[in-house]
């Protein structure tokens, strides 16, 4: 599949981090970092590891020009295996939480954006992310703060982090908000809890896209409502088997969400945590799921069908296709 072109909606920023540019960056301030890395690999054993790895990774970005580095870093290995556009979830609380500005973090964030786009002509966006985690007061923080800002790379908010924490009635408010001010809607649901999460997210948040959405293949209605409504799933294979969601790749439902009519994109989540990456995403997709070329291309198409973009954009970016 290398030399498919490449979209890919679902990636978290500092996820994307390689594990050797984490380690130079621990030692640029001095942070142990045996707790998290060994052996070049990230150190975690179930969710809750898995977040407060992921915290301990972000803690070592620190400046616009570290995230700067971060995200041209990404954006080249992207480039590299033919992906042509990106939206990268970025969390100005994980800027916060080292003491950035969250402009800062995103200035930085956007520098490296358009490296990138110098070097290789990919095209990136970013889409704010609320840490459901945090609390519904700090998600409503962050998106009347996202409203506000007028910013031509980010055009979309979500929310990610502890699914099994709180409802999602809790932050629809901030759904609300930014949806008003002109935002992209996707949220992560269904991944750790069951389908009555997605349902809930597309009662109450109203999103095109929903990050995962897997477990929704509990209850045949939803898959149905789904595909009717044209919501697009933002699949991450990799990242549901190593977080155990599925026991393999054989039991994960990518295939019956196609044959139901579900629109699906294909992502890499946080690859370094996976060990996957887009690449290799789309290889699973191919060699493993047995998904034929025009299917996946399929998914390819769709992702830019449901990126968060201005039109012209979208339309010169399907020309490549």
């Amino acid at each position: 599949m290398k030399n498919f072109k490449k979209v890919e909606l679902h990636c978290h920023v500092e996820g994307a981090a390689p594990p050797h540019l984490t380690l130079s960056q621990a030692e640029k301030y001095g942070v142990d970092h045996s707790t998290f890395i060994r052996d070049g690999a990230y150190v975690w054993e179930d969710f809750t590891s898995f977040i407060a790895c992921y915290d301990h990774v972000a803690s070592v970005f620190r400046t616009a020009e570290d995230y700067a580095a971060l995200t041209e870093a990404y954006l080249l290995e992207l480039a590299a295996a033919n992906t042509i556009y990106s939206e990268l979830f970025i969390s100005p609380d994980h800027g916060e939480a080292v003491g950035m500005d969250p402009v800062d973090y995103i200035d930085g964030l956007a520098a490296g954006i358009t490296a990138a786009r110098d070097k290789t002509g990919i095209e990136c966006r970013m889409i704010i992310i609320g840490e459901r985690h945090l609390g519904p007061e700090n998600v409503l923080r962050r998106a009347e703060w996202t409203a506000k800002l007028d910013h031509p790379l980010v055009t979309g908010f979500n929310m990610a982090g502890e699914e099994r924490m709180n409802r999602v009635a809790d932050y629809a408010r901030a759904f609300d908000i930014v949806r008003e001010a002109g935002y992209g809607i996707t949220i992560h649901a269904g991944e750790l809890c069951g389908a009555f999460s997605v349902a809930d997210a597309l009662d109450l948040v109203r999103p095109s896209r929903i990050g995962h959405g897997v477990r929704a293949i509990e209850d045949p209605d939803l898959v149905r409502r789904l595909a009717d409504l044209g919501t697009v799933l933002e699949v991450c294979p990799g990242s549901n088997i190593s977080l155990k969601v599925f026991p393999d790749f054989e039991s994960h439902p990518l295939r019956a969400f196609v044959d139901a009519g579900v629109r699906v994109t294909l992502n890499s989540d946080d690859p370094p945590f996976f060990h996957t990456s887009l690449q290799r995403e789309y290889d699973i997709a191919s060699d493993i799921m047995g998904f034929s070329d025009e299917e996946i291309d399929r998914m390819t198409r769709t992702a830019l069908e449901a990126a968060f973009v201005d039109e012209e954009t979208r339309s010169r970016l399907l020309a490549r296709l």
